[in-house]
């Protein structure tokens, strides 16, 4: 893509770092890598024998760390995987358990600006919404779902992932469109969806069309069942004492993530460390507006029973 490059800044890296009380030895799991941000300041923690291993779906996002980790001064090992399939990677990696593991849940600066994938609706780009950068005919893609999904099937998605107030009248509005020629463009979808939410609607500080965006997103990439799949991973692969931190942007996501933890606490397996998230101050706000909605939970696994020795008690 031409044009300036775009630089993706991470989100309550000072707060991921202290929170999961990162060691020398430490083996780190970043489940989203993202373009490196978190991830080259872990590393940057790590001594000779820690070790970082970074998952992606995005290939380009992975080249984009593998530049920024190159002078972080730590091992580290970078693998375009979905972390709903952690497992596999770190079985072939032959480590067992790790000690800390982040989730950032956030779409990167340099997917909304660059990928020509859909995700911004300042831009007009195929409707694909899809983390990979290729994918095959029978992939799911917003494309497939305004043009084919049912207007009752529309106006549910929108209301359940996006929690769109308008979601029907938005879902009627595509499906019209749709009957005159087929939606194929991002910039098509949004200009559509401002005209059909009310005009008191059009002019707040979010996007008409950002929750609608957001649903096909999350539809597409099955990011919610991704998200339970790869977090009761995680934990199963957490060693005990070990730090899990989870960077969430929307309430799907962070109800989700808050009712994990809750469960594992309530269940004696765990401690909760964030009775409420921990949010961006006022400065990153400012410098970082993308920064707003980011919502910070942590989780120690707990540490294994004390052995008793005989005679003891």
């Amino acid at each position: 893509m031409g044009g300036a490059q775009v630089l993706h800044l991470p989100v309550l890296v000072e707060e991921v770092v202290a929170g999961l009380a990162v060691e020398a030895d430490d083996r780190i799991l970043d489940c989203t890598v993202g373009s490196g941000g978190h991830s080259l300041a872990l590393c940057q923690r790590l001594g000779p024998q820690g070790r970082l291993v970074g998952l992606d779906k995005d290939a380009a996002a992975l080249r984009r760390a593998e530049a920024r980790l190159r002078g972080g001064g730590c091992a580290y090992t970078l693998v375009q995987a979905d972390f709903r399939h952690l497992d596999r990677v770190l079985d072939a990696l032959g480590l067992a358990t790790v000690s800390k593991i982040l989730f950032d849940l956030g779409l990167s600066t340099e997917q909304l600006a660059c990928s020509g994938r859909g995700f911004s609706f300042q831009r007009s780009e195929p409707l694909l919404m899809t983390f990979q950068e290729a994918g095959g005919e029978a992939d799911l893609t917003a494309e497939k779902i305004v043009n084919t999904w049912s207007e009752q099937a529309l106006a549910e998605l929108l209301r359940t992932y996006g929690e769109e107030r308008w979601a029907r009248r938005i879902a009627r509005a595509i499906v019209r469109a749709r009957q005159r020629q087929p939606l194929r463009t991002s910039r098509e979808l949004a200009e559509l969806v401002a005209r059909a939410v009310p005009p008191a609607a059009r002019h707040r500080r979010l996007h008409p069309a950002t929750r609608t965006f957001q649903a096909l997103r999350i539809a597409v990439n099955d990011e919610l069942g991704a998200l339970r799949e790869g977090l009761a991973k995680a934990f199963a692969r957490l060693a005990p004492g070990g730090r899990l931190a989870v960077i969430a942007f929307h309430s799907l996501e962070d109800r989700l993530v808050k009712q994990a933890f809750r469960q594992w606490q309530a269940q004696g397996e765990a401690t909760v460390l964030t009775p409420k998230p921990i949010t961006p101050s006022a400065q990153e706000r400012q410098r970082n507006p993308r920064a707003r909605s980011a919502k910070l939970r942590l989780l120690l696994k707990s540490p294994p029973p004390r052995r008793t020795l005989q005679g003891e008690g």
